[in-house]
């Protein structure tokens, strides 16, 4: 099955998923309940046979929430010192914009900089959204759930790398330096120079899909 087929696939299993989900959260009567919990099966069944994961561990993963489903929110910080920009070297070898889920208790701007502090060492202060995006339409997807990313632009106010769990370390790359081998799930090169043009253009819009 070719890869544009997977997709497709997989956005069948997720929208039965949601289906089943607000299903269970809204429905009174007990064999609708037990209809909607063999859909949910069926997601996962559909998932783990396009993977390879087992169904027990893809039922953990996918349909472990309760409530409406809602996309997940990821943010990215774009720092830039002078006209280099700060990537992140992730523990498997690749390059991305320091960033992560949205918590709970946190904001998009507070979020965006904790996760830089987490992941660099460095204090920086949120000063604008560059863009807000559905990153079915602009990365690589490996989770069974939607997420929109979004990418704020940070000023450097100090501090240097700091040992973590989740980075190994930080390097500063112009716009025609960035590296090959990048987080595309995370972040793509298209989505980093988004962050020069903004740099560029402080009066530029936020983008958003």
């Amino acid at each position: 099955m070719d890869q544009g087929m997977n997709d497709q696939w997989l956005a069948f299993a997720i929208r039965i998923q949601s289906i089943a989900q607000a299903g269970l959260q809204y429905g009174k009567d007990e064999y609708d309940r037990e209809r909607y919990e063999a859909l949910r099966q069926i997601a996962a069944e559909m998932v783990s046979l396009k993977t390879d994961i087992p169904t027990g561990r893809i039922r953990n993963l996918f349909c472990n929430e309760t409530g409406y489903q809602t996309p997940k929110i990821d943010t990215r910080a774009a720092v830039f010192l002078g006209e280099k920009i700060l990537l992140v070297h992730e523990n498997n070898g690749t390059w991305s914009l320091p960033g992560g889920w949205c918590d709970v208790d946190q904001s998009v701007a507070s979020n965006a900089i904790k996760e830089v502090l987490e992941e660099t060492g460095c204090a920086v202060t949120a000063q604008r959204l560059i863009a807000v995006q559905d990153w079915r339409k602009h990365n690589v997807t490996n989770y069974a759930y939607g997420v929109i990313k979004i990418f704020v632009l940070c000023r450097y106010e100090g501090g240097e790398f700091q040992r973590n769990i989740e980075t190994t370390k930080t390097a500063l790359f112009g716009e025609d330096e960035l590296p090959e081998n990048l987080a595309v799930e995370k972040c793509t090169r298209e989505q980093i120079r988004m962050c020069f043009d903004a740099l560029r253009n402080p009066q530029a819009p936020t983008l958003f899909d």
